[in-house]
């Protein structure tokens, strides 16, 4: 089965004073998160490949978040946007534009972290889980909702990341 990464394509603009790219890790395919995710009730989970492959064209578009403090959640803190992800090996790639001229702060203080300091986290809807009673839940279909820019030691997978690219506009 071959997949194609998924886009949506903007129109550059030099110089645009709202849109500072980034990429990052989002989160890793068929691997157990290191911790348990908000909502699944104490359970680490495993997004398999398949699902996340599937689920990639709900994940564009959608905003990314963050909460005062980098520590987790907040879906009503949109700071940015999805434009393109792919799964390369197990890691699933996002990238993007934070909003940095209607959110300066949040923005400077990514620039102001250690670049291996920030992770991303994912948040989903509909998921199915294969089996409810496994210690570690096996996720076989979600919809991407958005995600969030967190540190990484307060994500569900330590290995995911988050950056701040240079501009190409």
């Amino acid at each position: 089965m071959r997949v194609e990464a998924m886009a949506v394509k903007f129109p550059p603009v030099k110089g645009h004073p709202n849109r500072v790219d980034f990429e990052g890790v989002l989160t890793l395919v068929d691997a157990a998160s290191d911790r348990a995710p908000a909502g699944a009730r104490g359970h680490r989970v495993v997004l398999t490949r398949a699902a996340a492959e599937q689920a990639l064209p709900s994940l564009l578009g959608m905003a990314v978040d963050y909460r005062p403090g980098w520590d987790g959640h907040d879906a009503k803190r949109k700071i940015g946007l999805i434009t393109e992800a792919d799964v390369v090996g197990r890691r699933l790639l996002v990238k993007g534009y934070l909003y940095g001229r209607d959110f300066p702060e949040a923005t400077d203080e990514i620039r102001a972290s250690a670049p291996e300091s920030m992770g991303m986290s994912y948040e989903l809807a509909d998921a199915q889980v294969a089996d409810m009673r496994d210690e570690v839940w096996k996720l076989t279909r979600a919809t991407f909702t958005g995600a969030a820019i967190l540190l990484r030691d307060k994500a569900a997978y330590r290995a995911t990341s988050f950056r701040l690219a240079q501009s190409v506009a």
